[in-house]
């Protein structure tokens, strides 16, 4: 008798615990826009741009690194290759002043399903922060956004090779 008391009071006890468990809030998507902004505070219009442009303002932003003697301390945009993920396409976008990354904003990222929205409302953020603050490639994949973290990065330094960094 005593066993099936001891047995009823820990599957009640258990039952407690296991329903007075509580997930974490999912806020990160209640605010996809963070996102699509990205740290520079520019709208996300180039994202709408057809790649033949990205690919001509891409090779005379390499013409005008030529010759970087005669614009020493101008700041310089440069996008760089997109980067096909499972997910769909990563593309980034850089502005360099004196060999430093000032600004850094995704341009394309995964964004049909919801999903998609709710990681990269925080991932993409993070990821533009990290390439500001490294002012390189070198930067950690976002837990949870690894295909996106791996498409930024690639898509970043083609960017940074692209700027001379």
């Amino acid at each position: 008798m005593r066993r099936v008391i001891l047995a009823f009071v820990g599957t009640v006890a258990g039952l407690v615990v296991l329903l007075s468990f509580k997930t974490h809030s999912t806020s990160a998507a209640a605010t996809p826009p963070a996102a699509i902004g990205g740290t520079s505070g520019q709208a996300s219009a180039p994202a709408a741009a057809p790649s033949a442009s990205d690919s001509s303002s891409a090779s005379s932003s390499s013409k005008a690194s030529s010759s970087p003697s005669s614009v020493a301390g101008a700041a310089k945009t440069v996008t760089g290759a997109v980067t096909d993920t499972i997910y769909g396409p990563v593309e980034v976008q850089i502005t360099v002043k004196n060999g430093k990354v000032t600004a850094a904003q995704a341009v394309q990222y995964p964004q049909d399903s919801p999903r998609d929205q709710q990681i990269n409302s925080y991932a993409i953020p993070v990821l533009n922060q990290e390439a500001v603050s490294a002012s390189s490639a070198s930067i950690d994949a976002v837990s949870g956004a690894t295909y996106t973290s791996g498409g930024y990065i690639t898509s970043l330094q083609s960017a940074l090779d692209k700027a001379g960094v």
